[in-house]
């Protein structure tokens, strides 16, 4: 038998697109760029390599020392958001209600984004706002539920596909209210929680009175109001499958190492990117070629506002709500003349999982970081 290993080829990554072709990018385009964007992106070329420096650690059982990559933590960077996504959504069930839950989308017009992306912390916020005090006066109508005291969870989508802009955002609602007493449940049809041509009327004028409080509806094509804002509305069953489709894109970035095919070096320091997408209404995946550059620009149109947070929390699901719920699980059961079964499980610790020496299979302990050498890796580094 052959002492010779086969050894798997190595896909193109994200991070080695950006450190091939992102200082050219960066010189070339960022006198235009956002700071954040210049942030991402070079945190992105550094992760993991020696730029970013090295963690040591010795094993406590052959003392031999290693020295691990460091990674950059980037929020954008797809390397650094393993895990946290799987937690959220144990969270989230974890306070799931024993009743119906819709999932509602609220999506500006296409004329409007070009102004949102060059305005993305304050379309962002007012994209939130407008939507959860749509959801909030509707709800307050009888003819829905009653109460404007839902919860709500919203996240924040910025991409389509094929990774062109196209910002919208995603709420989860359980199918009721706490009524005006602070004592009922308001139940909602099983099938129905608001009207989307009365809801779209509304996020409509609802983002047209912030823009106009902010003083930008002046920047803003007239054209932008007399479009569609379209709101839609599903029934999602106990919710589950709903959260499930949410949590990737709470830590996700805009694609992920394993829809990148191959990069293809071209001339003068150019190359092309081939990564797989999936056309609206298919099933199947198609590649899609585009310049190094373009993918670049295409990836940095998702970089966030620095401390944006793109999950909140609305009405009794927010934090500052301190909503007890496992009373008002036993509440929404009553109210439906449900079943009603009480568990009380310990909640495991979460440990983190203790790193092994490669060589003999010891445990690890750290000794402490190494930091990189006194170099900067572009003239844009703001580190």
């Amino acid at each position: 038998m052959s002492n010779e290993q086969i050894v798997a080829p190595c896909l193109p990554t994200i991070g080695e697109i950006f450190r091939t072709y992102g200082p050219a990018y960066l010189k070339k385009f960022a006198e235009s760029m956002h700071s954040d964007q210049i942030k991402a992106t070079v945190a992105i070329m550094r992760c993991r390599t020696p730029d970013s420096g090295s963690v040591v650690y010795r094993c406590q059982q052959c003392e031999k020392l290693h020295h691990v990559l460091k990674s950059c933590g980037n929020r954008h960077c797809p390397v650094c958001q393993g895990g946290k996504a799987k937690a959220w959504l144990q969270n989230q069930l974890g306070q799931l209600l024993p009743c119906a839950y819709f999932m509602l989308t609220f999506t500006v017009p296409a004329e409007f984004r070009m102004f949102m992306r060059s305005h993305p912390r304050e379309c962002y916020k007012a994209l939130f706002e407008a939507a959860k005090e749509t959801l909030f006066a509707l709800a307050k109508d009888p003819k829905y539920i009653g109460s404007p005291n839902i919860g709500a969870t919203g996240v924040l989508h910025t991409w389509g596909r094929d990774l062109n802009y196209h910002p919208h955002l995603h709420f989860i609602v359980p199918g009721g209210a706490i009524g005006f007493d602070g004592k009922s449940w308001l139940s909602s049809r099983v099938e129905f929680l608001i009207p989307v041509l009365a809801a779209s009327v509304i996020f409509r004028a609802k983002y047209k009175a912030i823009m106009e409080k902010l003083g930008l509806s002046a920047e803003i094509p007239a054209e932008v109001w007399e479009k569609a804002w379209n709101v839609n509305c599903k029934a999602v069953g106990d919710g589950r499958l709903a959260l499930r489709y949410l949590a990737p894109y709470v830590f996700r970035v805009a694609i992920s190492n394993n829809r990148i095919v191959k990069v293809e070096p071209g001339v003068d320091g150019t190359g092309i990117v081939t990564f797989t997408y999936r056309p609206s209404g298919t099933s199947s995946y198609k590649p899609m070629r585009v310049s190094a550059e373009e993918f670049i620009r295409r990836f940095l149109q998702h970089v966030l506002p620095s401390g944006f947070q793109k999950v909140r929390h609305f009405g009794f699901a927010h934090p500052r709500a301190k909503t007890n719920w496992e009373w008002l699980s036993m509440l929404v059961t009553v109210t439906l003349n449900m079943v009603y079964v009480l568990t009380v499980t310990a909640k495991p610790l979460m440990e983190k999982p203790k790193l092994k020496c490669p060589e003999c299979g010891g445990e690890l302990t750290c000794l402490g970081f190494v930091p990189s050498a006194p170099r900067r890796l572009t003239e844009f580094d703001t580190s």
